[in-house]
């Protein structure tokens, strides 16, 4: 009986003392692999922001990056200026990319007066952008988005992504047709109210010919990532109006 015993003793001592080494060995990969975690984050980052301002390598109809090897060089070329725009308060960080806006909306808990805004003003072919990064939900998780403007909030270029949409529906948020659309998109009306862009079923200009509507082309079968989308664009990017109203006084 005490053999049994000592054994159970030994199997249940062995048993922790696995759990130890195998928990210290994962604590020590992930400690090893933060770091280029983080850098890929950062790459990714300034990737999105360039795409957004019209630095990419899109082919005719597919949306492409510019490779992870040029795109801090460029980020530095292109980006000018950071700035975080915060209870009305405008400061220059050249760290704003690395803001987290999921946890900036997360410790606001609905306080848009306490959340860090970051924007990234950037030139290229004599032209200025000022580019936002902005998040919200779609079908099945969180959608985001990098939309670059002109002074007057017209859009001159956006990249979205997902999470988790539906492949060859809600998923095609990131193909280029949908992404170009938004070129030239008014987010003020003519009297300089702030309205956001619809992704509409209902849009009576499929070709988009129309820039002044605040509407886009829904995609076929995925209206509540495309719901989605517009309250992201509403709610995220009406909180830039005040920054744009001051610029143009």
């Amino acid at each position: 009986m005490s053999n049994k015993t000592d054994s159970n003793v030994y199997t249940v001592l062995f048993a922790i003392g696995m759990v130890i080494v195998v928990g210290a060995l994962l604590a020590f990969t992930a400690a090893s692999l933060k770091p280029t975690i983080t850098k890929n984050v950062e790459l990714e980052k300034q990737q999105n922001i360039l795409y957004a301002m019209g630095v990419n390598e899109n082919d005719e109809s597919s949306a492409n990056f510019v490779s992870t090897d040029v795109a801090p060089e460029l980020f530095n070329k292109y980006i000018t200026k950071q700035i975080v725009i915060q209870d009305g308060k405008v400061t220059e960080n050249d760290e704003a990319y690395l803001i987290d806006i999921k946890k900036e909306k997360a410790k606001a808990k609905g306080d848009a007066s306490k959340r860090r805004l970051p924007l990234f003003i950037g030139e290229k072919d004599g032209q200025t952008f000022y580019i936002a990064p902005i998040r919200g939900k779609g079908l099945w998780d969180a959608v985001w988005a990098y939309i670059a403007m002109d002074e007057n909030m017209v859009i001159q270029g956006a990249y979205f992504d997902h999470k988790g949409e539906t492949p060859g529906l809600g998923a095609n948020i990131k193909e280029r047709y949908f992404m170009d659309d938004f070129i030239g998109e008014h987010l003020l009306d003519s009297e300089g109210n702030f309205k956001g862009v619809d992704i509409s079923k209902s849009n009576a200009d499929p070709l988009n010919k129309d820039k002044t509507d605040n509407e886009v082309d829904a995609i076929a079968g995925a209206t509540i990532t495309g719901d989605g989308v517009s309250a992201m664009i509403k709610s995220d990017l009406s909180l830039y109006v005040p920054y744009f109203k001051n610029l143009n006084n």
